[in-house]
């Protein structure tokens, strides 16, 4: 009769033959887990509340300053104002010419915001929807002026408007914000109109709309995301361009908001004047503040709108 040996109560079992030897690695436990992804947040949130704190307090002390006077900057500069005081408002806005510089921003911004999105939208809709020869060679040219250094075209930029007989007026100036912010839109529209369907435009080819009405009453209303995302954009550094119009526009009776910054904080920095400097400073930055905080969605839903399809 046929019997088996069975091990002893005392003995090892990791050493019988045919029996994998170790232990299985553990898994972490839940509250284990879960108390990381506390730890994770927990930093996370404190680094994002420590930035806000950085970018905030800088603008609230600039607001808080515009409303105190020159005495109460010096002697309490971190303290709330005793009284709401416009003084340093009227002055900044009617004897350092705040009103006219706003104006003549106003003009050039939307006259070459209005030329940036028309125009660029209108080159992107065809680079990014038509093949013909040379496509790609006009997309990378765009894509090539991103990268060009716009001082290495002061020079003979300023003698070509020279020429042209445009330097020193606001129409000049805008040519040159819509030349110089063209290669960023077409580049973020042509990826942006790629992602849309091409089913609607063919059902409105179907029924025997044009190309040109296609693009207006179709296509554009789609890409309304992207329009907006690529307008801020094109707001902010054109609102807060300096160097072209210091080249450009020599002419005191049409500067810009950042030339007259510039002229502010020399004037009223010899005068001691600082309250009225604030007021100006705050001035240029409300519409900034407020067509971010307006559009804030509409940005963050056009940059992440290109990734989805």
């Amino acid at each position: 009769m046929k019997t088996t040996d069975t091990p002893a109560s005392g003995a090892d079992v990791s050493k019988v033959p045919g029996q994998r030897t170790g232990t299985a690695p553990t898994r972490p436990s839940a509250p284990a887990r879960k108390s990381e992804g506390q730890v994770l947040n927990v930093f996370s949130h404190g680094m994002l509340i420590l930035w806000a704190i950085m970018v905030v307090l800088p603008l609230f002390w600039a607001v808080m300053s515009s409303f105190k006077t020159d005495a109460d900057i010096f002697n309490t500069p971190w303290s709330l104002p005793s009284s709401l005081s416009f003084d340093a408002w009227g002055r900044a806005w009617t004897q350092a010419h705040m009103s006219e510089y706003f104006l003549n921003t106003i003009l050039v911004v939307g006259g070459s915001l209005t030329g940036t999105l028309v125009l660029g939208s209108m080159a992107a809709y065809v680079l990014a929807r038509f093949e013909f020869p040379g496509n790609r060679s006009i997309y990378f040219l765009f894509v090539g002026g991103m990268s060009f250094p716009v001082m290495l075209a002061l020079v003979p930029l300023f003698f070509v408007m020279d020429n042209m007989g445009l330097l020193n007026t606001i129409h000049g100036l805008i040519l040159v914000y819509i030349a110089y912010s063209l290669p960023f839109t077409v580049f973020f529209l042509t990826s942006f109109f790629r992602t849309l369907p091409t089913s609607v435009a063919e059902a409105s080819i179907i029924d025997g709309a044009s190309h040109t009405r296609t693009f207006f009453q179709v296509m554009l209303p789609m890409a309304k995301p992207g329009l907006i995302s690529v307008g801020i954009f094109n707001f902010l550094g054109q609102w807060n361009q300096y160097m072209l119009p210091t080249v450009l526009n020599t002419d005191p009776e049409k500067r810009v908001l950042a030339q007259g910054l510039v002229e502010l904080a020399s004037s009223q920095g010899y005068k001691g004047d600082y309250s009225g400097l604030f007021a100006g400073l705050v001035i240029a930055m409300l519409p900034v503040l407020a067509a971010y905080i307006i559009f804030q969605r509409q940005v963050v839903s056009g940059l992440t709108a290109g990734a989805l399809k």
